[in-house]
């Protein structure tokens, strides 16, 4: 019997979440018996998407701030309508030669309407095709509030006229899609909820820290970074502290940082084992990505949570606040992360309660490729 071939475009442009989440369900499909390629179009990051999958990987680009208002290459240099054109014939290309069954497009039509350039031409091809794949968009449950007058209209009318299916990688215990999405009851094609995108369980601890400080992918926390040092020196209570920067902090801060590390702080660009050191922590620092937050939850430790605001972003404040109303996080915002403030928030977060025990469904990845099988075969139907 053919093995269906899934096509999976995601873009990172900040940090690394949407592409570890993508992985994640990437690698899924492919333990169902997939043939998966992933396209990639940010900064390599080693280890993702991962084995077991075609990688395509697009001249990279990655957004010229933390407001996502423009496209830049990795030298910081704004991209021009010839590079756009070169990765659209590249996509369209990959796309051409996979002859996928499923076509998975991540956050698009939701988000990363910077990238319209080469994914409606993408779509144009699709719908041209026969027989036509399915087309599904991937797009996590909470989404970014804050949008421009008439996008969600434009979100709505491509779904609707594009799309077969809208994967939700959310619990709707927790949250649906209509909390943040004000024209949910418009869509006309399926919304289907995985549940969370967490990683499998990890091994146990191989270090325990009390305070272990997590900066995603690293470009967009480093007032949390500074914060930390200082709140680290200045703190007098014995704690061992682990701070974990991100690969995506340039080089010489991060050996600047490194160099003005105290005692009882030790200090990583990355660690692969990061959801076993969660285990054995007292305390997870982090902002409320989506990845951080699963991984947190599948540890089951005490959270302080930093939501990342800049830019005008929602998504990672509706989260972090939900998450506390629940009992399984505290939230510190960024306008009140200050070295005294964070050493206080983490004082109040050790000395209080155990987080409440959560029903979470952390199992979306698999949940994703059976969804995926089942709305496959029934899009074939005669």
């Amino acid at each position: 019997m053919k093995r269906l071939s899934a096509f999976f475009y995601v873009q990172h442009l900040l940090g690394i979440g949407h592409l570890a989440r993508a992985s994640r369900i990437a690698a899924a499909l492919a333990d169902d018996g997939f043939d998966v390629t992933v396209v990639t179009g940010g900064a390599p990051i080693a280890g993702f998407p991962g084995p077991g999958v075609k990688s395509v990987t697009l001249p990279p680009v990655t957004s010229g701030d933390e407001g996502f208002s423009g496209l830049v290459d990795l030298k910081g240099k704004p991209i021009d309508d010839d590079f756009k054109k070169r990765r659209s014939e590249m996509l369209l290309q990959a796309f051409l030669d996979c002859r996928p069954d499923i076509v998975i497009v991540e956050a698009f039509p939701f988000g990363r309407r910077q990238m319209r350039f080469e994914l409606l031409p993408l779509i144009e091809a699709i719908d041209a095709t026969s027989p036509r794949p399915l087309l599904v968009t991937s797009v996590r449950d909470i989404l970014q509030e804050r949008v421009k007058p008439g996008r969600n209209e434009e979100t709505v009318d491509l779904l609707n006229r594009h799309f077969n299916l809208v994967m939700v990688h959310g619990d709707p215990a927790f949250a649906t899609i209509d909390k943040t999405f004000p024209l949910a009851e418009a869509i006309r094609v399926e919304v289907a909820y995985t549940g969370l995108v967490a990683a499998p369980p990890p091994i146990a601890a191989s270090e325990c820290y009390d305070v272990l400080v997590s900066v995603g992918g690293g470009a967009a926390g480093k007032n949390l970074v500074r914060s930390t040092l200082e709140a680290a020196r200045n703190t007098d209570k014995g704690w061992k502290w682990c701070l974990i920067t991100g690969p995506n902090l340039p080089q010489d801060e991060f050996d600047a940082i490194a160099g003005d590390a105290t005692p009882g702080l030790s200090i990583f660009r990355f660690r692969q084992d990061f959801a076993s050191l969660l285990t054995g922590a007292r305390l997870s620092v982090s902002q409320a990505g989506y990845n951080t937050v699963c991984d947190v939850l599948r540890a089951g430790c005490r959270s302080l949570l930093v939501p990342f605001a800049a830019g005008g972003e929602t998504e990672q404040t509706v989260r972090a606040l939900m998450l506390e109303e629940l009992g399984l996080a505290t939230v510190l915002t960024e306008k009140h992360l200050t070295p005294e403030g964070l050493a206080q928030a983490i004082a109040q977060a050790l000395a209080g309660p155990a987080p409440s025990t959560h029903r979470l469904d952390l199992e979306g990845a698999r949940h994703a490729a059976k969804i995926l099988r089942e709305r496959f075969k029934q899009f074939r139907s005669p």
